[in-house]
């Protein structure tokens, strides 16, 4: 976007520090006109979900509405969205605090583990921002896997306070080395995989129920070629 005191980059980081660190110090791009909010607002209209990630549009979301005082339903609106859209997005942006959102913007931590494992801690357990916070500052920088955050994760906000003690102090060897070294659940699920199949055994049982007690003795199966109704109870049933 070009401005009369220069431009500002909107998307492409990743290309402009590759042009950086081979010295090139002219490269080609799009203007997307001289004013911010018309800027962020065509590169939103334009983009699609894997162009943008749900931060970055959440980031430009949030700029619009606090710095350009633009509503949610103007928001929506400009960009062909629903409100129910925006205001998702404005609330996964407020909902983290700025040392947070400093660490997610700049990628010391990762996105994934943050949208995906920590966010649900906050859900479920009513986890405060500050332990949040302290959680992902501890980590940052770490190059640590995605499977490593989730593990220190659920020691973090479920196990002692001498397990959050030594994530805080940087120590992060020994909690892992702890982690991986505690032995598998006894069915070899995890705790996602076990809470899925008890849902499902939850389903079955009341479908049985449905069915035992005549729930569906009338549906219409003319589309299968049977005829409009069916008493699945019945011997003459096709079935």
């Amino acid at each position: 976007m070009d401005r009369q005191e220069g431009s500002i980059l909107l998307n492409g980081f990743k290309r402009y520090r590759c042009a950086r660190k081979l010295g090139i110090g002219m490269a080609p791009y799009t203007s997307l006109g001289e004013d911010e909010a018309v800027g962020i607002m065509s590169l939103l209209r334009t983009s699609n979900n894997k162009t943008l990630s749900i931060l970055e549009q959440a980031g430009f979301i949030d700029e619009l509405k606090n710095l350009h005082r633009m509503s949610v339903t103007e928001i929506a609106a400009e960009l062909s969205r629903s409100k129910a859209w925006v205001s998702m997005r404005l609330g996964f942006i407020g909902e983290m605090s700025a040392t947070v959102r400093q660490k997610l913007f700049t990628g010391a931590f990762p996105v994934y583990p943050y949208m995906y494992t920590l966010r649900q801690f906050m859900r479920m357990n009513g986890i405060k921002k500050s332990e949040v916070e302290a959680f992902v500052v501890a980590l940052s920088g770490k190059r640590l896997s995605v499977r490593d955050i989730e593990q220190l994760a659920h020691g973090y906000f479920r196990g002692p306070e001498s397990f959050r003690e030594e994530i805080r102090s940087g120590n992060i060897a020994l909690p892992l080395d702890r982690l991986r070294q505690a032995p598998a659940g006894s069915d070899g699920c995890s705790d996602f995989e076990r809470a899925l199949l008890k849902d499902l055994e939850i389903t079955q049982k009341y479908m049985q129920r449905v069915i035992e007690r005549g729930g569906l003795r009338f549906l219409s199966f003319r589309r299968f070629g049977f005829p409009a109704f069916c008493d699945w109870t019945s011997t003459d049933s096709p079935l």
